[in-house]
């Protein structure tokens, strides 16, 4: 028994003590069963107006699965579990998802100018430097776009992500913020349980 609680700690799974107590928060924060925008920020202790509001709203937006523009705990849980668990096509797939803010299908430089402004403000409050800040952000999209957007549309499609992604270290290097989402999400819990 000793050795299957071992493994379990080790594993990367969600745990049944850290579901139970995002329950209990979800719960505690979300009487009604249900995430608005405005208590999913809150429910992290995101500034509404803060540097990193716009990426929950992009997380929001991912974690919404069925559009209504509410998150019930059934969604976020599946949302944690599928980046979580996933490999590296499924991370890249919600990483997409949370980019692609109109859910059209692709990325244009406007949305990910946005999604790339939002990674270098979070990795500025979470002190995670790194060697691509030193470009602008203007320098960043344009790398990202000259790289990925094969057929030089100005629009990047799931299967060009994909595999530009893939094939550019410097760009998975970029968008590891998004590959681990459910780290984030613990992240804003602890600074929340600090207030």
């Amino acid at each position: 028994m000793g050795q299957t609680h071992q493994k379990e700690q080790n594993d990367p799974e969600i745990n049944v003590k850290a579901l139970q107590d995002m329950y209990k928060k979800f719960v505690t924060e979300c009487p009604s069963g249900v995430l608005f925008i405005h208590e999913f920020k809150r429910f992290f202790a995101i500034d509404p107006t803060g540097e990193v509001s716009e990426y929950a709203e992009s997380m929001f937006r991912a974690f919404d699965k069925n559009g209504d523009n509410t998150i019930d705990f059934l969604e976020f849980v599946a949302a944690l579990n599928l980046v979580f668990r996933g490999d590296l096509e499924h991370k890249l797939r919600w990483s997409f998802k949370v980019y692609d803010k109109d859910g059209n299908g692709h990325v244009d430089r406007t949305e990910l100018r946005a999604i790339i402004d939002s990674i270098y403000h979070l990795k500025k409050t979470s002190k995670r430097e790194q060697e691509g800040m030193q470009l602008s952000v203007n320098e960043v999209c344009e790398r990202i776009l000259k790289t990925v957007d094969v057929d030089g549309d100005g629009h990047i499609t799931l299967e060009e992500f994909i595999e530009g992604a893939q094939g550019d270290p410097w760009i998975m290097d970029m968008l590891q913020l998004d590959m681990n989402p459910y780290g984030w999400v613990l992240e804003q819990r602890r600074k929340s349980a600090h207030f």
